[in-house]
This record gives C-alpha cells, structure tokens and sequence, in this order.
C-alpha cells in the first residue's frame, strides 16, 4: 500500500520531471535572439572597419574609380562627403549603415561603383554551388567510410582512423595545388581553370570536401563505436540482421549526430575556403571578389562580403539544430 508521504513524494518527483510548458519556444527564441547578435556584431565590426580604416574614404573612393592614386583637393572631396556622409557624426553614420542593412542595402562599392548588393548577387551563385557540393561530398565520405571501418578492431579499424586525421591535417591551399599539379596538369583530366562546369567543380570541391570529411569522420567515429555497445544493437543482430546492415540502418543514425552539430560552423568554414578553392583554380565567385577588394581596399565590399559570411553561418547553425530534432524527435534542442 503507498502511503501519503510516498504520494505526494512521487507528485513532487512527477512534477520536477515534467518539462516546462513553453520550455521549446523559449530555446528558440533565446537560439533567434543569439543569431541576431551575431549578425549585429559582425555589422558593427564592418561598419568600424569602414570608419577606421588609415586614410581619407573621400580621397580613397576617388582614386578606385579613377583608377589613379593621388592627393584630392579639397574642392574635389567635398562632393563626396556630402553625398555619402562621411563628415557626418560617427554615431549619426552608424545609424544609417544599420538602417541601410535592414533594407538590404550594404553600400556602394568604391571600385566597381554598384551596389555592393547587387555586386554580391552576381558572383555569389558559383560560390554556394561550389560549397553545398563540397558539403554534400564530406558527408558522403564520412558516411562510406565511418560505416565501414568504425569500431573494428585490426588493420581496417586502423586504416579508417589514420584516413580521417591526415585528411583533417590537410590544408586547403597545399591540397589544391596538389591535386592541380597531379590532375590537371600532368595528368590533364581536369581543366586549369575551374570556369563553369561540372568537369571543372570536381577539383575545387574535393580541395573543401577532403579535409572536412576528415574532421566530420573523426567526430562521427568515436560515437559510432559507443553506439555499438548499446543495447538496440545486440537487439538488432539477434533479429538476423548482418553486420554491414545494422551499422547502416541503426547505428549510423545515432553516430552522425555529433557530426551534424558542427555542420553550421562547417559552412562557415567552407565559405572561408572557397577564398582559397577559387583562387587556386581561378573559379568565379565571392572568394575571388573578396580578394581583389581586399587588395584595392574597397572596405565596403569586403565588410558586405564578411555580413554575408555571417548571415549564412548563422542561418545554417539553425538549420542544424532543425536538423537534430528531425534525424531524432526525442532530442530537444538544448
């Protein structure tokens, strides 16, 4: 028989255990509130580095779209500061860069003279191919070799683990040469110059997908041999299941998770490497767009590129923790 004191005991227990009510909107409100801090931080660093860049912005966005570098009078720089405000208070600038960011406005560029916008819009399509498919290339990877050599004993086991950290100890830049030494060069199965086409996204995207599969698969392959130990596993096999089949259909859904969490952080990074991918291979894009900025100092591009590179990352951290909660309804987003 419970006693009165064991009742209320298991209330109280009942009452602890039970999740909050609203408790998921709140993560995802507390998850939206971090995303937009992020963006505004990096706003606000794009819009410091505009301001406090060595050297006169009036007498600078003159000599690049002139295309010559040398003192401007003063009668020929005040029609520019006038027209984009830079004589104004820096509070006063701050407020309409943001106010231009909310409506999708991040400047003029000083060298091409377009909307950095529009600037971003052109070249940026060749650039998210390039790493969605080096994305999707790391995951297949990951997923192919982790099922096949994880938590085996012996010389595959072993093969496996090696793979995963030399891949992840490859830099971009020194892989890419490589591969175009090897496989464009001398062997000539690739073009020189990644231009357009499928032929040409092959080298590129394996430059961003290698080492990236070997840091995915480094951090899948420790959970994938813990989830071998589980029950569910030995509960499988007892049904008749084979070997290559239970790590395929249970326990590769339980090990990619770690790997899934670090995905958003992973298209930062190859957003990051696609500078290097489309300057090795001459490919079109916004790494290459990126560079020529930065080598003629035109801030306002490089800082709308750097908002961009923000923006997705942290769209993509989001879609992630989407992401948790549909390859496994039990987990709720931290």
């Amino acid at each position: 028989m419970t006693t009165v004191s064991e009742q209320s005991t298991h209330t109280d227990e009942a009452v602890v255990a039970r999740p909050p009510r609203g408790g998921p909107w709140l993560r995802w409100l507390a998850k939206l509130g971090s995303a937009i801090f992020v963006l505004w931080a990096a706003a606000t660093i794009t819009f410091l580095l505009q301001v406090l860049a060595p050297g006169d912005r009036a007498t600078l966005l003159l000599n690049l779209s002139s295309g010559e570098s040398r003192e401007r009078t003063p009668d020929e720089i005040a029609p520019v500061n006038s027209e984009y405000g830079f004589t104004d208070p820096v509070w006063q600038q701050y407020l309409h860069y943001l106010k231009g960011l909310l409506h999708g406005d991040l400047g003029t560029s000083y060298q091409l003279q377009q909307p950095v916008t529009e600037v971003i819009v052109e070249q940026i399509g060749p650039t998210l191919i390039l790493t969605v498919s080096a994305l999707v290339v790391a995951w297949l990877l990951v997923l192919v070799t982790t099922t096949l050599t994880a938590g085996r004993r012996g010389p595959l086991g072993a093969f496996g683990a090696l793979l995963e950290t030399v891949s992840a100890g490859l830099p971009q830049y020194w892989l890419g040469s490589i591969l175009l030494v090897v496989f464009a060069i001398n062997l000539a199965w690739f073009p020189v110059e990644s231009g357009t086409g499928i032929h040409g996204l092959v080298l590129p995207v394996l430059t961003l997908a290698i080492p990236l599969a070997g840091f995915l698969g480094s951090v899948a392959r420790d959970e994938f041999a813990r989830a071998l130990d589980q029950p569910f596993v030995l509960t499988a096999r007892s049904r008749g299941l084979g070997d290559l089949s239970v790590r395929a259909r249970h326990v590769l859904r339980h090990s990619v998770l770690p790997a899934i969490t670090v995905s958003g952080w992973a298209m930062g990074a190859l957003l990051s490497g696609a500078v290097i991918a489309e300057t090795v291979f001459a490919r079109a894009g916004i790494g290459q767009t990126l560079v020529a900025a930065a080598s003629s100092r035109d801030v306002p591009l490089v800082g709308g590129i750097v908002v961009l590179v923000a923006a997705i990352y942290t769209v993509a951290n989001l879609l992630v923790d989407f992401l948790y909660t549909v390859i496994d309804p039990r987990i709720e987003v931290p």
